[in-house]
């Protein structure tokens, strides 16, 4: 199976994509997902510090555990008026 992944803002802006899938691995949690997607994009590693991330459209924690089918949406800050 596959996780789904969606970047915003700047993190889709430097990756040069908002979608992408990535094969499940056993035990992923947000943190190795995000790990492997820094070892495929290395200029988002500066974003890392602030970014959020939501599982499944809910909010989520680098520990949470991240099943397969899942679909991982990673977050920077965004600014507007």
């Amino acid at each position: 199976m596959e996780i789904t992944v969606l970047l915003f803002a700047s993190v889709a802006e430097k990756a040069g994509t908002r979608k992408l899938t990535m094969p499940s691995e056993p035990g992923d949690t947000v943190e190795r997902v995000r790990d492997r997607l820094l070892g495929r994009f290395p200029e988002l590693a500066s974003s890392v510090p602030t970014l959020l991330y939501a599982l499944n459209e809910e909010y989520a924690k680098e520990w949470e555990p991240v099943p397969p089918g899942s679909t991982l949406a990673l977050i920077p800050p965004v600014s507007g008026g």
